[in-house]
């Protein structure tokens, strides 16, 4: 089995990268593992931790359109050149967690993603230099308030919610080129979503070339390489699970969310 790099919070509160083991303890390591984090002697026992995202980037670049089936299902025409838009990082939320269906919007639609976590500095690169610079895989849903997207014209808002990019469970490094990408949505048993990730149109190390070209990559920064024909809507109380063949699966479950009351200034 690959080695599963972990990020996670213990018990007293602190956090830590580390290497998950078979019995669920986790090896901790002294550092993040792309910043050459070395083994350490702690170890946390299976039940002494929460499970997070498995890294914090600094931002989330994400892909649309990059499988063509996709893109038909869409409208519109396949994109000439990667098609870019920014998540942001209060948008990551950890395997397990909720995702928060927001009361702005009526229709909040699922996409399982694999992501790519930046390992290196990157700018500027060629693609065999990008390559290199991809220092593993993680899963990603690019969830997305479909209604807003429509309505704005843009896509900060209907991808920007906190909660709408679940990432994990655990990053890996290599991954088989012709890895399956899968969507299970509550009890159904077959896939909603189903796709090598070889259909991709732009291959990963031609989109963190291309992303290095407008901007700076910094190591733990997330690209979200786009969704696979069948995405779909979410319901409050709907469970998503991503399966990405040689990494595992990320599942998430809808909640409402509730915004705080906003407080009536007192009278003078």
């Amino acid at each position: 089995m690959a080695q599963r790099y972990v990020r996670v919070q213990s018990q007293s509160g602190q956090l830590h990268y580390g290497l998950l083991q078979p019995d669920r303890s986790i090896q901790v390591l002294d550092a993040p593992p792309w910043l050459q984090g070395q083994v350490t002697e702690t170890t946390l026992p299976a039940d002494s931790y929460q499970l997070l995202a498995p890294c914090a980037p600094s931002k989330v670049i994400a892909v649309g359109k990059n499988y063509a089936k996709h893109a038909a299902e869409m409208g519109g025409d396949l994109p000439t050149e990667p098609l870019l838009f920014i998540k942001p990082s209060t948008a990551v939320t950890a395997d397990r967690a909720s995702i928060f269906y927001p009361p702005q919007s009526q229709r909040v639609d699922y996409e399982g993603e694999l992501a790519l976590v930046i390992g290196e500095l990157c700018v500027d690169c060629t693609e065999a230099e990008a390559r290199e610079k991809i220092w593993g895989y993680t899963i990603a849903n690019d969830v997305t308030a479909r209604d807003l997207q429509r309505r704005d014209a843009q896509w900060t808002r209907a991808k920007g919610f906190d909660s709408f990019c679940p990432l994990g469970p655990w990053i890996v490094r290599e991954l088989n080129p012709e890895a399956q990408i899968q969507s299970f949505l509550n009890d159904l048993p077959e896939p909603v979503q189903s796709a090598p990730i070889s259909d991709m149109v732009f291959k990963p190390e031609v989109l963190v070339a291309y992303i290095s070209q407008v901007m700076t990559l910094l190591p733990g920064d997330v690209v979200l390489t786009g969704t696979p024909a069948g995405v779909g809507p979410l319901q409050v109380g709907d469970r998503i699970r991503i399966e990405v063949e040689g990494i595992g699966s990320l599942e998430n479950t809808v909640a409402v969310r509730i915004l705080p009351p906003i407080a009536t200034p007192l009278p003078e």
